[in-house]
């Protein structure tokens, strides 16, 4: 049933986004927001609401799989542009986990919660299992993971616009770096090549965050000492 309920509203808040054309209205944040309604007006645990969902969040893993298809399509170009994209994750990574460090040190997180912020940096299936493996929350990171998630989904684009960046690989890698899945899934709206730069961020990302996560969860334990 709530499987069932939870498609059927992902439908109507697509719909929705559509006729609004407006990026304010994002179809997860639409239907999310829909979904905690139901459960609040209806007294629904969400532990029960999680279970019978199992399904959805078996699929994340493969829809991040399913994103190389237009990584494939691009390979010329990638092997072009290599060092290039190589820096912008490494460095978008490094200061994602940087100022997500210095601002839960600053606000004297306990370790958990510090765990939790520092994997926040990719998307949700790895993030979740870098939480998990720094005594982290993998439910506080899923959320941050989606907070970021949408409000790139959201700005970026018109923030593109303003600024007047046009080319895939600028607007690719910023997305994926940035904005994980939620805005590769984004992107691949606009075009099959910002989506291919931004799919590729997200693994590469990945990668670099998982490397370097336990480094910076140490720097925000040694930074919390001097707030």
């Amino acid at each position: 049933m709530w499987f069932i309920l939870t498609v059927v509203l992902y439908i109507i808040a697509k719909w929705i986004s559509n006729k609004a054309n407006t990026p304010f209205l994002n179809p997860l944040l639409v239907s999310v927001a829909a979904i905690i309604g139901v459960l609040i007006l209806f007294n629904i645990p969400f532990e029960h609401y999680y279970a019978q969902n199992e399904f959805v969040t078996f699929l994340l893993q493969p829809a991040v799989v399913a994103l190389a298809y237009p990584l494939y399509e691009q390979l010329p170009q990638i092997r072009q542009n290599w060092k290039v994209i190589l820096l912008t994750c490494t460095i978008g990574s490094s200061m994602s986990m940087f100022s997500a460090t210095l601002l839960a040190a600053y606000f004297q997180a306990n370790p958990t919660l510090l765990a939790s912020v520092v994997a926040k940096s990719v998307t949700t299936p790895i993030a979740m299992v870098i939480s998990s493996h720094l005594g982290g929350e993998p439910a506080i990171t899923a959320i941050l993971v989606l907070i970021v998630g949408l409000f790139g989904s959201i700005i970026a684009y018109p923030v593109y616009s303003i600024l007047n960046i046009t080319h895939p690989i600028a607007r690719g890698l910023t997305m994926g770096t940035v904005s994980h899945a939620l805005g590769t899934a984004t992107a691949a709206e606009k075009t099959e090549n910002d989506a291919a730069y931004s799919s590729l961020a997200l693994v590469i990302c990945g990668v670099i965050t998982s490397i370097l996560a336990p480094a910076f969860f140490s720097l925000s334990i040694w930074l919390s000492h001097f707030f």
